[in-house]
């Protein structure tokens, strides 16, 4: 039986605490930060990461959500609603982005030994037990029916989901990236998304099929575990756990010999945004 634990007992993590220093900063931004750690640590120039993220409220948009029928009316709904919205270039549908949701990237490199896709899920998914300890095995993975982007790899607790894991993999380095719904309500932001396909749509029929959005399928961490939880509390957990994974944890943001990969990385991201908006 693999020991996905060992992924994370390493001799030395680097942690890029991006919390509130993203805030304001459009999300575009943390997909270039993920791809620059890609390359950063997959070409040896960086040791493993741990990156947390948030930005001010945002739908992020996948590539079928920006084929919807009235795709326009939708996304001026959401703007309506306090929300712009993006489109990410990668796999995966909407997600509400805000103050109360908390992203975790978590960096590895194939440069020594491969790392197939479904073991970078199962690493994520220990870190997450970890970080959750009072909720430990009551996390579970599955598809978790009427929740927006729903994945094999949907995080609930008594079947509501609280998270969704995803992957990027370039240059030899593996971000796996977790959503967690930390603070408010999950039911609320899901009625968002809800909206975004009712608007989308309009009873069109389409090839590819959106999910149908049920709000209730969909809640925090705060409101599952039924304790006053706030994004700051889960980045100083994540911290404190690496601390115990490794005797090595580097607190710090990227280098300035790291920014010109970075600025590589943005323009690359913005101009494919450009060109999907177009």
């Amino acid at each position: 039986m693999t020991n996905y634990a060992s992924y994370l007992q390493l001799p030395e993590w680097r942690f890029i605490d991006e919390s509130i220093s993203a805030r304001s900063r459009s999300a575009l931004e943390s997909f270039a930060a993920d791809d620059t750690l890609c390359h950063l640590v997959g070409q040896g120039m960086s040791v493993p990461t741990v990156r947390t993220w948030v930005h001010n409220e945002t739908v992020v948009l996948g590539i079928q959500d920006h084929r919807l029928p009235y795709i326009g009316e939708a996304m001026d709904h959401l703007e309506k609603a306090g929300y712009p919205s993006i489109v990410r270039n990668s796999g995966g549908l909407a997600v509400v982005l805000d103050q109360g949701i908390l992203n975790i990237s978590l960096v590895l490199s194939e440069e020594d030994a491969s790392i197939d896709i479904s073991t970078g899920y199962e690493v994520m998914l220990t870190f997450i037990r970890l970080l959750f300890p009072e909720a430990g095995d009551q996390i579970e993975a599955y598809e978790i029916v009427g929740s927006y982007c729903p994945g094999s790899y949907d995080l609930s607790i008594d079947g509501k989901k609280f998270a969704g894991i995803s992957q990027r993999r370039l240059r030899k380095g593996i971000a796996v990236q977790v959503y967690l719904c930390v603070e408010g309500s999950g039911g609320k932001r899901a009625e968002l998304i809800r909206d975004l396909y009712e608007i989308g749509l309009q009873g069109e029929e389409t090839k590819f099929v959106y999910p149908s959005i049920r709000p209730e399928v969909m809640a925090s961490l705060e409101e599952l575990l039924g304790i006053p939880l706030t994004v700051s509390d889960v980045v100083i957990r994540a911290q404190t756990l690496l601390k115990h994974l490794s005797n090595n944890v580097k607190l710090e943001s990227f280098q300035d010999s790291e920014m010109d990969l970075y600025t590589f990385y943005l323009n690359r991201v913005l101009e494919r945004n450009k060109k999907m908006l177009k």
